[in-house]
């Protein structure tokens, strides 16, 4: 009979395409690995994986068996989460994605209210891109993520817990005098220096200015809205940044300047992702709450 155990080694094989690796992420011996796979492809009657002293790789036969066996796995977790939901609450792990135009901007407002009310809480977070966290809830393998919306997340839900819009940064001998708000047909496109390609913020960003199909020759290719801040600074261009980060990023250059940018908003939302069956959604609503009420308080 196929086990669990079976199943759980052979997708730690299709993620690292490597016996050694795999028997290091399952906490066991390669070679009770290997027995255990070899097994599992005798009850089966065919291979999963093909594999020699260079590369493991799937076979057409085995790709099916994994694809079932990630559901599997998932009903499972599910099954061991529904079973603790009667615990107290946040009594169990939880690991949230979050992506880096976020993460380093909410967590310092919100997780030191969540540890002072739910100090014995255990989550882990990891730092990705929206379509690889997207896969991640998807699958099972992280319990939710925090991303920007509009994002195309097909088959989950999403917890709004704040909207948000852009302010306009430039050096202050560059800006306007006595301007509050400025619209996008007032920016030197020229000058605006945006996230490279493959930000979701850069999408909102251009989104709320309506330049989606407009190219910027003088974009900056940078990662980092640190980054992006340090060339405003040395008077190099200017930026777009979101309200969540302003503080942050402005607080020690008092030589920049932000204005709201006066356009339809909100130019962006911050929300929870989950997969429709998710369990824990009660203390998800609970962390929602404490986002919100620490985002309002702090966001001013």
């Amino acid at each position: 009979m196929v086990s669990l155990k079976q199943l759980h080694y052979a997708l730690a094989i299709e993620k690292t395409l490597h016996f050694k690796k795999a028997a290091e992420i399952c906490n066991v011996s390669q070679s009770a690995l290997s027995t255990a796979i070899n097994e599992l492809e005798k009850q089966l009657g065919f291979a999963i994986f093909e594999r020699n002293n260079k590369q493991v790789l799937v076979t057409d036969e085995g790709r099916p068996i994994l694809e079932k066996a990630k559901k599997v796995k998932l009903e499972y977790d599910e099954l061991l989460q529904l079973s603790r939901s009667n615990k107290q609450p946040f009594s169990s792990p939880m690991t949230i994605g979050i992506i880096p135009t976020i993460g380093p901007y909410l967590l310092p407002k919100v997780l030191p209210e969540v540890r002072k009310q739910y100090p014995n809480f255990k989550l882990r977070i990891i730092e990705d891109q929206s379509h690889v966290l997207v896969e991640k809830v998807r699958i099972g393998e992280i319990d939710t993520a925090i991303l920007a919306l509009p994002y195309p997340i097909e088959g989950l839900m999403s917890f709004d817990f704040w909207q948000e819009d852009f302010y306009w940064v430039c050096h202050k001998d560059e800006c306007p005098t006595r301007v509050k708000e400025i619209t996008s047909e007032e920016l030197e496109i020229d000058k605006l220096m945006l996230l490279k390609d493959g930000h979701c913020l850069k999408e909102h960003a251009l989104a709320a200015c309506s330049l989606q199909n407009k190219k910027q020759d003088s974009d900056f290719d940078s990662a980092s809205l640190h980054t992006l801040i340090q060339m405003v600074a040395g008077k190099m261009g200017t930026t777009l940044v979101p309200q969540m980060a302003l503080d942050q990023l402005t607080h020690n250059e008092s030589e920049l300047r932000a204005i709201h940018l006066n356009e339809p908003g909100p130019h962006r939302t911050i929300s929870l992702i989950i997969r429709p069956n998710y369990v824990r959604t009660n203390e998800l609503t609970t962390l929602k709450t404490i986002f919100t009420q620490q985002l309002t308080s702090k966001c001013k």
